[in-house]
Formats: C-alpha cells, sequence, structure tokens
C-alpha cells in the first residue's frame, strides 16, 4: 500500500469513527426531545381534561388579584431569562468583549435560572387548575400551547444537563428554545394584560 492509500483509508477510518459517534449522541437528542414532549402533552392533556374550577388561588402575594400577581411574576421571569441568556453567551464568550466573565457568573447563571422557573409555578398552576387549557380564541390558544411546551423544553434541558456526551449545539439550542417559549408565553398574556383599559397594576 503506498502513502497516498494509507492516507485515503485513514481518513475514510476517522470519517466512519465520527458518523458512530455521531449516532448515539444525536439519539440522545431524540430522546431527550421525546421526554419534554411528553411532558409537555401530559400538561396540555391534563389541562384539556381538567374542569376549570374559575376560582383564583387564595394566595396572591400582596397583590389586590390574581392578573397582576400572574403578570408580574410572568414578567420578572422573563427578565430573568434575559439575564440567563446574556450570561450564558458571555459565559461561553459570544459576547462581543474581550472582558472574561467574572467568576461568580456561573452560580448567578444557575440560581437566575432557578429562581425563573419558581416565578413561573404559581402563574402555570392557576392556568391549568382554574382556567384548564383554554382554546377560546386564537391569544390563549396559543398561550395554552406556548405554556406546555415551556415545560417541556424546560424538562428537556435539565435532563440535557445532565447527560454526557451531547452534540456542543444542543445545550444552546435548549436554552434559546426554552426562552423563546418563555417569551411567548409571555407576551400572550402579560403583555396582553398590561395592554388592557383600566386593569389593576397590582
Amino acid at each position: 500500500m503506498d502513502d497516498a492509500d494509507s492516507t485515503d483509508t485513514e481518513v475514510l477510518h476517522r470519517r466512519t469513527g465520527s458518523h458512530q459517534k455521531a449516532r448515539p449522541a444525536l439519539g440522545r437528542v431524540a430522546w431527550l426531545g421525546l421526554a419534554g414532549g411528553l411532558v409537555a402533552v401530559a400538561l396540555g392533556t391534563y389541562g384539556r381534561s381538567h374542569t376549570p374550577t374559575g376560582r383564583p388561588l387564595a394566595l396572591v402575594i400582596g397583590f389586590t388579584e390574581m392578573g397582576p400577581m400572574k403578570a408580574w411574576l410572568a414578567t420578572f421571569g422573563v427578565l430573568l431569562g434575559v439575564f440567563q441568556v446574556v450570561s450564558a453567551s458571555w459565559m461561553w464568550g459570544k459576547l462581543p468583549t474581550e472582558r472574561k466573565a467574572p467568576v461568580w457568573l456561573g452560580l448567578a447563571h444557575r440560581w437566575s435560572g432557578a429562581l425563573a422557573f419558581v416565578l413561573t409555578l404559581p402563574v402555570a398552576y392557576h392556568c391549568l387548575w382554574s382556567l384548564g387549557f383554554s382554546t377560546f380564541d386564537a391569544r390563549s390558544l396559543w398561550h395554552s400551547i406556548f405554556g406546555c411546551a415551556f415545560y417541556g423544553a424546560f424538562a428537556s434541558k435539565m435532563l440535557a444537563l445532565r447527560t454526557k456526551r451531547l452534540p456542543g449545539w444542543a445545550l444552546p439550542i435548549a436554552g434559546g428554545l426554552l426562552f423563546a417559549l418563555l417569551v411567548g408565553a409571555w407576551a400572550t398574556a402579560s403583555l396582553w394584560y398590561f395592554t388592557q383599559p383600566g386593569v389593576p397594576l397590582r
């Protein structure tokens, strides 16, 4: 075998090996997507089959009504989501700056994500328990879809953080999708609420 044949064989082996490694990685991504999809469908099924109570939660955390509480909690969650995107981009060197991310940013990133998730829980619980999966109009339908998909994407991302040997693009896409769904749910409920005339803001 001459040098050219040897080189071609080595290249073929490298390509074959990379394809073999890619298949299990893509399989893990598919399983993560399936897990998130099942969570989203389960929430949507519960919201659709459950008879809405029509009653607000007993605790409104200092607000006069349920509407402003939900709108502000979701808004604070979106603001923390913005911090999540910026901090992750900084830590991964994707911001247009040469300054390195401070050492505390990783901890702040994790805790801000946890807090954003906690803030959405009373909102989601009231939506599913009191209102159900709404199809009253296009806005409420999209809000229901975004809300259920958000928790499915959250489940996928949390599993992805604990899954080894994922493709490098998996976590950024999971985080981006999670943020996009959060913004979609917020825009079709909280933003809509703030634009209505005469609604209480606290």
